[in-house]
């Protein structure tokens, strides 16, 4: 019984994660939609270096780098401090409220969260609106390069943190109060009972965590970068999914694109393996042992 409700999400993952696999061939070849997989001239790892080889690549890789940078950096603490403040509400009606609250955002599309940004901070937005009616002088900060790539995490922050928090909470839950109420009467404050108890009983999980955000340093939200592209140029918002997107698919390149996109893959790949092997190191299960 148990075996038979398994297989409709056994097959998801068989046919929309394993099987398509067979698709990175691809890279491998001179594709030509009409001429199909076997049809196709097999140029074996020319897609490569000619990727290797273009500086626009490389440029969307530094980009990509830097924004996931700092979505590690500010994003990935942030779910946790929300959890920690959720956590130490005493009334569950308001914890309910709140967590209803910063969850919403989560389900919106990019779509609205960009286009909500862009009516708060555009240079018509409601900002500059109102410092044009003090007299003071606006500021396009949606429009502005030198802006984008923090204001990217900050549209994150805003809209999965209350989401993130989930798996955070489900730890703090596991947590003893015990410890809690033992400490306290030994006379240890809040950062004390925070740093030798709270971090590492939830410790495991900020480290799996962690490593799995890791192997996914090269993906920075397609879609969110895609919509904002053109507003800063290229320059600013050219990260390594819009390049495959507009090399790739828009170009017609497919092999090149698929190159870009098997590359990424195996880079995440070892970064999660380097990663697990740290974390070892440190006394720590990781994703495996």
């Amino acid at each position: 019984m148990f075996v038979a409700l398994m297989l409709p999400g056994l097959a998801y993952f068989l046919v929309f994660h394993y099987a398509v696999l067979f698709g990175n061939v691809i890279a491998f070849k001179d594709y030509i939609p009409f001429d199909g997989f076997w049809g196709s001239a097999w140029v074996g790892f020319q897609n490569f270096q000619d990727l290797l080889g273009d500086a626009d690549f490389w440029h969307a890789a530094l980009n990509t780098v830097e924004i996931a940078g700092l979505q590690l950096i500010f994003y990935f603490p942030a779910p946790l401090a929300l959890a920690l403040l959720l956590h130490s509400l005493t009334s569950q009606t308001l914890r309910r409220f709140v967590q209803s609250v910063v969850y919403l955002p989560h389900f919106m599309s990019w779509v609205i969260v960009v286009a909500m940004a862009q009516q708060m901070l555009g240079s018509t937005g409601l900002f500059n609106s109102a410092l044009s009616g003090a007299g003071l002088h606006t500021v396009d900060i949606i429009g502005n390069p030198d802006l984008f790539k923090p204001l990217t995490v900050l549209q994150v922050i805003w809209k999965d943190c209350g989401w993130g928090t989930i798996i955070f909470l489900a730890a703090l839950t596991q947590v003893d109060d015990q410890l809690y109420e033992a400490s306290a009467i030994d006379g240890a404050g809040p950062w004390r009972r925070f740093w030798h108890i709270t971090l590492p009983s939830i410790r495991p999980i900020v480290i799996l965590l962690l490593i799995m955000r890791i192997g996914d340093i090269l993906s920075v939200g397609f879609e969110q970068i895609l919509l904002q592209r053109t507003t800063v140029g290229p320059d600013a918002a050219e990260i390594i999914d819009t390049f495959v997107y507009y090399k790739g698919i828009v170009g017609g390149n497919f092999g090149f694109g698929a190159a870009a996109g098997l590359f990424k893959g195996v880079v995440g790949a070892i970064l999660v393996y380097a990663a697990n092997k740290i974390s070892h190191r440190l006394g720590e299960q990781g994703v495996y042992k």
